[in-house]
């Protein structure tokens, strides 16, 4: 039998550059050219107003972690939980209740209703099971239900 190598830590995120992993050093990236960005178009006192809320926004972004999920996770879950409504109620309108009630049937004919299963008769169907379909024994009462 041949032996194979099970991946294990699937959920751990590769590291590049020591501790820092690659979705991290992606955020920097951003961060960095966020700031040069910022560094270019304004003055220095108006970059340093700019750049230290970037900064702190960026490294949230890329280092903090709640519950074991990356922070990004989280500012999603939380978006979603206010576009949610707060209760779920169920209610069950008139209209799906009547559309069930006016269904009509293009076939008129009285289908005769189906005896309980019985204890032979679960029986019988478990042998035709086991053997494939190979066992087709009907009782005289079910031959007459099925030719009419």
């Amino acid at each position: 039998m041949q032996q194979f190598t099970v991946p294990q830590f699937i959920d751990v995120e590769d590291k590049i550059i020591g501790p820092v992993t690659v979705r991290q050093f992606i955020i920097m990236i951003l961060a960095g050219f966020f700031l040069f960005l910022e560094y270019k178009l304004s003055d220095f006192s108006f970059f340093l107003f700019l750049g230290v809320p970037t900064i702190l926004f960026f490294a949230v972004l890329a280092f903090v972690r709640i519950n074991g999920m990356p922070f990004h996770y989280f500012i999603l879950n939380f978006i979603q939980t206010f576009k949610k409504p707060k209760i779920r109620i169920w209610a069950r309108s008139d209209e799906v209740r009547h559309e069930h009630q006016q269904v009509k049937t293009a076939d008129t004919r009285l289908v005769p209703a189906k005896a309980p299963a019985t204890r032979s008769r679960l029986s019988e169907l478990s042998l035709i099971v086991d053997t494939g379909g190979a066992y087709q024994h009907l009782n005289n009462n079910e031959d007459t239900l099925f030719n009419q």
